[in-house]
């Protein structure tokens, strides 16, 4: 996700990538015993800000970990309840704080974002493999990520019946506009 702050590399000035919330897709699946589970998260807000003569960028991207879903109200009461807490850790943020690559101002582009990935109120060190798709201002972000959540302190859901994966996978296509910035990220 963090792939949304990138501006083209091509402009030697600052840039700002406002990420669409409504355009914003964030899938987690699940392996378990008997089936795959599949769900949601919605995007809270994110924006980054983007310095491509250094490859510092900035910003916040925040999740609504209260938003997960999913299509089982019994299992997401227990996922928020027992394993995110989210009342108790209502966001789950993304802070990037370095990029490797370049994204070209027009078509497609692979980097590395590096940064700080909080979930359940404790910090981690990420890197992430983001694709961007740039037409000059517009982009299209994507990422995958898999969530070593037990070995991050999350319980595992597993009972005597369902054992599940300790870790999650996690999907992110995201829409963003690039706009000039003054600010220093």
């Amino acid at each position: 996700m963090a792939a949304t702050i990138l501006a083209p590399a091509s402009r030697a000035q600052e840039s700002t990538i406002q990420i669409d919330p409504a355009q914003t897709k964030i899938e987690f699946s699940l392996g378990g015993t008997m089936h795959t589970v599949h769900g949601t998260f919605a995007l809270k807000s994110g924006a980054i800000r983007f310095d491509p003569s250094t490859g510092k960028i900035g910003g916040l991207l925040i999740v609504d970990a209260r938003s997960g879903d999913s299509g089982s109200t019994s299992r997401d009461g227990r996922m928020h309840r027992e394993v995110l807490e989210s009342a108790k850790f209502p966001e789950i943020i993304f802070t990037p704080v370095q990029i490797t690559g370049v994204v070209a101002l027009e078509g497609s582009s692979k980097v590395q974002v590096s940064g700080r990935f909080r979930l359940h109120g404790q910090d981690h060190d990420v890197t992430l493999p983001v694709e961007v798709k740039s037409d000059g201002k517009n982009l299209q972000i994507a990422t995958h990520i898999e969530i070593p959540y037990v070995q991050w302190g999350l319980k595992n859901p597993s009972n005597f019946f369902l054992r599940v994966s300790d870790v999650v996978g996690i999907d992110i296509h995201a829409a963003g506009r690039a706009q000039p910035s003054s600010a220093n990220p």
